[in-house]
């Protein structure tokens, strides 16, 4: 009994070191650090909430910045200085095949490829948005979304811009408001 108390208490004292070794790797990971910025500054700026040309003004203004720095400008869309965390929200991109290319709080989307994405309705709304931008260059479009800092999804209404940076690069730039009254929704997104 002797022996088997002291294995169980071995095996204990390695797994909470392994535990507390992969808490302190992930604290020092950059991308982890990086959307925890990211995430505390939505957080810390929600008390204004967004309009929709607040919003299409930030997409704008990324699509400008973006065109001249390429995917470099990506580092201006997240952290606790970026002026594009605002308001409660934030910018993210994706390629016209789908891939994130930079969330700067859901980071483990990043490189992945989300057009089978459903909503808890359904919806493909990453799928919808690269055909709004394909047929109309930007619109918006309605799903639902967790909130920074939270795991349930809340109704979220996005603007989206295709933006070509570089030679061949077509990407997705969006940004969205939550709990938007919904006969505002349906007039930025239509009746659908």
């Amino acid at each position: 009994m002797n022996v088997l108390k002291k294995s169980l208490c071995v095996a204990l004292c390695v797994a909470f070191v392994a535990v507390a070794a992969t808490a302190v790797a992930e604290e020092e990971d950059p991308k982890v650090k990086l959307a925890k910025e990211s995430e505390a500054k939505a957080k810390s700026t929600a008390t204004t909430k967004p309009t929709v040309e607040m919003i299409v003004k930030k997409v704008e203004a990324a699509a400008k910045m973006l065109k001249v720095e390429g995917v470099e400008g990506f580092k201006k869309l997240q952290g606790k200085d970026s002026e594009f965390i605002f308001a409660g929200t934030y910018l993210w991109i994706h390629d016209m095949k789908g891939v994130v290319r930079m969330h700067p709080i859901k980071y483990k989307l990043n490189g992945k490829n989300v057009m089978g994405l459903k909503d808890k309705a359904g919806k493909l709304f990453f799928a919808e948005m690269n055909k709004l931008v394909r047929e109309k260059e930007s619109g918006w479009v309605s799903y639902m979304w967790p909130k920074p800092g939270q795991k349930e999804a809340s109704k979220k209404v996005s603007y989206v811009k295709i933006c070509k940076i570089g030679e061949n690069d077509e990407i997705v730039i969006g940004c969205g408001v939550y709990d938007m009254p919904e006969d505002k929704v349906k007039k930025l997104v239509g009746s659908k």
